[in-house]
């Protein structure tokens, strides 16, 4: 009895070796770059740290009872649509460079182009936002786009380095048609692993601005938020980031918790013509580290948008709402305040000099 339990610990340990260092795992910071990250004033006690003290499960949980719900709890029987969501299908690689246009392509990937300059933000366009193809498959009708539908990219720009964020096929796949690569600290050592050289990484740290095309700024903001690929979290850092433009501000929010960070890019950095910001994928339990639909509201406040589009939901479901509840609950807040809320459907082209678009409530149906 002894030997074959012995055998299976062994089996299992090296199973598990072997699938975490697997290439879509990434690879772990080292040499210069670790360095880097250990100068850097926002890794503490070994990791990268939260402007405030952050915890991932907030009072009144634990992370097993949590976890125990989420696989083994009574589900919600819209967690994920009864049938295939509306979407619509734009041929990125057709449109017209001088056009500013942003196109959601489902949860927080989207296509970005403003001022001759094309943006591609967390592209997930695998079927899957999991290292995985069995676990975590997307929503029909969210999956609309594949990483061949993706045209030469100026900039490909990660906020973190989360499965649903960061996809290993996809980055794999549009490796030849993409520009730079920009990336939080430590973050580029997944890319150098993926064969991405290094002069293609920008790989920066809050505070830094980076001048890019057609006078074009971005600057690395914070987010309240973790990281990590393997079982060590925090040894990369997350972001948001701010772009300023000569015709427009633009916050790419990334996936953040509410807090200070927020009403501090509005006074420096603001007033934003557009706040692209996390809504989807949340729970009391983690509302730490992913942003109720109130603070969602909150957030653009402070950060002094004109205009939000909320992402981060439609395609996944990585929480335990049902899926178009964020969608319901962000419109109906921003209605009682006053805010112009942009809803567009996957695919549907969000022409970016044109305050006055209006979208469907194509959730409802």
């Amino acid at each position: 009895m002894m030997y074959w339990i012995v055998t299976i610990v062994v089996v299992l340990i090296i199973s598990y070796f072997i699938v975490i260092n697997g290439k879509a795992f990434g690879g772990v910071p080292k040499g210069k770059r670790l360095e880097r990250i250990r100068q850097s004033k926002l890794y503490r006690k070994n990791k990268f740290q939260n402007i405030s003290h952050t915890t991932s499960i907030a009072e009144g949980y634990s992370m097993t009872k949590v976890t125990f719900d989420f696989f083994f709890g009574k589900k919600d029987p819209l967690l994920k649509p009864l049938k295939e969501i509306p979407s619509i299908y734009t041929d990125l690689k057709k449109l017209d460079k001088n056009q500013d246009v942003f196109i959601w392509l489902g949860h927080s990937s989207y296509y970005l182009q403003t001022d001759g300059v094309s943006f591609l933000i967390d592209p997930v366009l695998s079927l899957y936002g999991s290292p995985f193809k069995y676990f975590n498959k997307a929503f029909k009708g969210s999956d609309i786009f594949k990483p061949e539908d993706i045209p030469n990219i100026d900039y490909l720009v990660i906020t973190h380095d989360h499965f649903d964020h960061l996809d290993y096929p996809t980055v794999k796949s549009i490796r030849s048609r993409t520009g730079m690569v920009i990336v939080p600290l430590g973050v580029g050592a997944h890319f150098e692993r993926w064969e991405y050289p290094e002069n293609k990484l920008l790989e920066e740290e809050w505070g830094t601005e980076v001048e890019l095309k057609n006078n074009i700024k971005l600057i690395f903001t914070p987010a309240r938020h973790f990281s990590g690929r393997r079982v060590k979290q925090n040894d990369t850092l997350w972001a948001s980031y701010v772009l300023e433009t000569p015709t427009k501000k633009i916050f790419l929010g990334g996936d953040s918790g509410y807090d200070s960070h927020f009403k501090m890019i509005g006074e420096k950095y603001g007033p934003f013509d557009y706040a692209i910001l996390e809504n989807g994928q949340y729970g009391e339990a983690w509302r730490y580290i992913h942003a109720l639909p109130e603070d969602v509201i909150q957030s653009a406040i402070d950060v002094r948008a004109e205009h939000i589009i909320p992402v981060h939901a439609a395609k996944f479901a990585l929480a335990l709402h049902p899926w178009n509840e964020p969608l319901q609950k962000i419109t109906s807040l921003g209605k009682e305040k006053g805010l112009h809320i942009l809803t567009p459907m996957i695919g549907e082209v969000v022409d970016l000099n044109n305050s006055a678009q209006e979208f469907s409530v194509w959730w409802e149906d």
